[in-house]
This record gives C-alpha cells, sequence and structure tokens, in this order.
C-alpha cells in the first residue's frame, strides 16, 4: 500500500517523537516508524535501565557502610540480582509505554511497526508499506559493537544492552573498555558483590579528561575492589568450562584471565548499515554515521539526521538538542545551530562527573591564558555530613575576558551543580556573577564562589 505524507520520522529515540509531535501539532500529516521498542536507547538500553542499576548498586554500597553512620544492619548485605533486574524492567516499561503512547494520541500521526529501507531518495519501504514524505527525519540512533579481539564471535560476549536481561550475577566481570559506559556497570556489579576486572587498551581511564580526573576516578574504583589493567591489549578470548579465558599483553607482559562474563564497552555505530541508505545519495562517513551540516541537514534537499546517528553528538540531550534545532529552523523562523551548544556530559559512577567545556589540555592545545581553581570534596562541608567526600571540582576561566572556559565536578551531586558553570557560560557572562552571588548553606554549590575566588594561572 502507498502512503503520503509532510513529515517521515524514522526511529523513535530521544529526537523522532518530539519532531512527530512538533509537526504533527502544527498540522502536517506525519508517520513515524519503529522497529523494536518505542524510546530508543536512553530508554530501553541506556540511560534509564543503566542508572535503575547504579541506583540499586548506590543502595548496596551505603547498606555495607551503614556502621559509619551509626546504623547497625545484623544481617549481611546480599544482592537480589532478579530483583534488581525486575525494578529496572518496570522502570523501562513505563518509559516505553509512554513514549508510545504519546504517539498514539497525536492527531495526525500514523505509527508504521517494521524496519525502513529506503527505496528512492523520499521514499521508503516497511513491511510492503511505501512511505513518501516531503520531509524525512532520519534517527535510528547506534548500537554496541564487538571490537575485533581474535575469537570474540565465538564467545558468548556481553554488550551493555544485552547485560541488562542477566538474571544472574557474574562470578567475575571482565568489561573490555576503560570509558564512560563500562566504568558504571564495573562499579554496579563490584557493588553488587561480581569480581570485575576492566582491561583497558590506553594507559589511563576515560582518555579524554584530564589526568586528575582520570586518576582520581581509577582510585575510585581501585578502593571499591575493581582491577584495572592499564595499557593493556587484548590478544585473544576463547570459552573454557564453562567460563571465558581473555589473554591479554601489557609491559607486565602476557596474561590470562579467567571469568564468568565478558562485557565488551569499547564503542558504538549507528545504525545505518541496514537502511538502504545508499537508495538516497545521502552521504556517510566511514564510520557509517550521516554527514550533517550545522542545522542537521543532510547533502540531499528534504533529508535531516537527528541524534547518535549523525555523529554530532552520542548522548541523550544533544539528541533533544538536534530536535531543538531542526524545529526552531524549520517551524519557528529561528536560526539555531549544532555549533552553539557547549560541550557537556556526565560519567555516573558514584561519585559522579559532570563535565562542561574544555580540558585543560585543550585550554593548553589553543595557547589560551586561563586561570584555574581546584577545591578538594573533603573540604565541602555537605559532603563530610553526608560521608561521600571523594573528588574534587576544577573550574577554568579565560584570563582575559573571566568567561569559563570548562569545569569539571567529580563528586557528590557534581552532575548537578556543574549546571551553574555552563548556565554562565551559554549566557556569555563572566564568572564573577557566580563567584559575587550569595548561594545556599549548606550545600555543595555555595562552594563554588568560594572556588571561583581561589584563581591562580594556568601553567
Amino acid at each position: 500500500m502507498e502512503h503520503k505524507f509532510d513529515v517521515l520520522v524514522i526511529g523513535s529515540g530521544q529526537a523522532g517523537p518530539s519532531v512527530a509531535a512538533r509537526f504533527s501539532n502544527a498540522g502536517q500529516k506525519v508517520a513515524i516508524v519503529e522497529r523494536k521498542h518505542f524510546g530508543g536507547t536512553c530508554v530501553n538500553a541506556g540511560c534509564m535501565p543503566t542508572k535503575a542499576l547504579v541506583a540499586s548498586a548506590y543502595v548496596a554500597h551505603m547498606a555495607r557502610r551503614a556502621a559509619d553512620y551509626g546504623i547497625n544492619i545484623d544481617t549481611a548485605v546480599k544482592t537480589d540480582i532478579k530483583r534488581v533486574m525486575a525494578r529496572k524492567n518496570e522502570i523501562v516499561m513505563q518509559s516505553r509505554q509512554g513514549v508510545q503512547s504519546w504517539m498514539e494520541r497525536l492527531e495526525h500521526c500514523t505509527i508504521f511497526r517494521g524496519h525502513a529501507r529506503f527505496t528512492a531518495p523520499m521514499t521508503v519501504d516497511v513491511n510492503g508499506d511505501t512511505i513518501t514524505a516531503d520531509k524525512i527525519f532520519i534517527n535510528t540512533g547506534g548500537r554496541a559493537f564487538a571490537p575485533t579481539i581474535p575469537g570474540i564471535e565465538s564467545v558468548p560476549y556481553l554488550t551493555s544492552s544485552s547485560l541488562l536481561d542477566l538474571d544472574v550475577l557474574p562470578e567475575h566481570l571482565i568489561v573490555v573498555g576503560g570509558s564512560y559506559i563500562g566504568l558504571e556497570f564495573a562499579q554496579a556489579f563490584r557493588r553488587f558483590g561480581s569480581r570485575v576486572t576492566v582491561v583497558e587498551l590506553a594507559d589511563k581511564l576515560i582518555a579524554r579528561e584530564d589526568e586528575d580526573v582520570s586518576d582520581t576516578v581509577a582510585d575510585i574504583l581501585r578502593e571499591e575492589g575493581v582491577d584495572l589493567k592499564l595499557g593493556t591489549q587484548c590478544v585473544s578470548v576463547k570459552t573454557e568450562n564453562d567460563g571465558i579465558i581473555l589473554t591479554i599483553d601489557s609491559r607486565m607482559g602476557q596474561e590470562h584471565l579467567s571469568g564468568s562474563h565478558i562485557l565488551v564497552a569499547v564503542g558504538r555505530r549507528p545504525n545505518t548499515d541496514d537502511l538502504a541508505i545508499d537508495k538516497t545519495k545521502v552521504i556517510v562517513d566511514a564510520k557509517g554515521f550521516i554527514s550533517v551540516d550545522d542545522q542537521c541537514r543532510t547533502n540531499v534537499e528534504g533529508i535531516w539526521a537527528i541524534g547518535d546517528v549523525n555523529g554530532r553528538g552520542a548522548f541523550t540531550h544533544t539528541s533533544y538538542n538536534d530536535y531543538e534545532i531542526v524545529v526552531a529552523n524549520i517551524l519557528d523562523g529561528q536560526s539555531r545551530t549544532i555549533s552553539e551548544r557547549i560541550p557537556c556530559y556526565g560519567l555516573f559512577i558514584d561519585p559522579p562527573l559532570g563535565r562542561i567545556g574544555m580540558t585543560e589540555k585543550e585550554v593548553q592545545s589553543k595557547g589560551i591564558k586561563a586561570l584555574v581553581a581546584k577545591r578538594m570534596m573533603t573540604s565541602i562541608g555537605r559532603a563530610k555530613e553526608r560521608g561521600e567526600t571523594l573528588g574534587f571540582m576544577k573550574v577554568l576561566v579565560d584570563a582575559a575576558s573571566h568567561k569559563i572556559l570548562g569545569a569539571s565536578i567529580l563528586g557528590i551531586n557534581g552532575d548537578e551543580v556543574v549546571h551553574a558553570f555552563l548556565d554562565v557560560m551559554s549566557a556569555g557572562l563572566p564568572a564573577d556573577v557566580i563567584s559575587r552571588t550569595m548561594h545556599i548553606h549548606p550545600t555543595v554549590s555555595e562552594y563554588l564562589p568560594t572556588l571561583l575566588q581561589d584563581l591562580r594561572p594556568l601553567i
């Protein structure tokens, strides 16, 4: 059957449903295609389920620390992994159904369930239905991929998605990849009671961060019993006696790690390889990401790529910002661009890392004369009261304009507190706006003015 629409949205991840809703509310005839679960990565295999696991792991960790707060727990703290996963699933289902119900209620929106494949530049096929549209938004997201380790294809390895379906607690979880996704799972499963080893090719964790951030994160994880193998190459992997044997090579020589489960967390690839996108003449780079301009437009008139699939951001918030950009430009008569947004993201271990703007390395590489201030969380009253004093705050400020260049807050509430810096950066205001503002006591944020009053030249 043939169908004609004003707007076609392929994929229901973070950006897609909002795009569909805006055009539907504007009276345009909209189609949205979803091949599996509504909500995309964030709802089904990313932010929501992983943060639900992190929350359960935090409770287990604090329960073991109860005596530090004068609370006696008579029985040992044990993880019921089936209940942990059931709680996670309940949260996921609520959100997934919420997105689907939202789409079903849209007045001018038609839902197609199935896999969309292009047959022409402005035409797709979905299970025999031919859909054409004047505007097409590709929002197909991405997926985890396995590294090229000899033997990996013959091993029942886990990804960040399949790990969420575990109903047993790994005895020894080997995590290949020492960046954001891998570290969140590593700490969570260590707190659940698994033995955990992280294998990272680089000489430090989360390699894009400054050394003090990376080193502190490593210290936090080691203190909790996570074994870190840094500067380590994966040589081969195989199954043996119902377990996994990973052979690694480092400066210390070759070693064989024996684990019950192995998680590969070395990156993600875009879902473009099964779209028949070559039928559109849309330009795709060597990694499969769709090339877009500063307004998410592809090289083909009438086709946009939004969310993780365009390679211009790998986060839920960047995907949502893509939505804001395209509807502002198309429907609201504005001119918004990707380059306007300030880099910001978090690492949701405990304590969390909130990161915005440039790192010290980036500031120095650009030759910017800057000021820096750093304060350890051990000096923060709220952190001491809560018994959570790991980490630090750091901010970088342009020496001439006094505008904030970047900040790292690794510590209690760091993922929330850092937004005070982000908002001032976005407004183009100097750091003095914060340093001269009275904040509420006792909070973590109240130390931001004090931090900024201690700026020194960055050497």
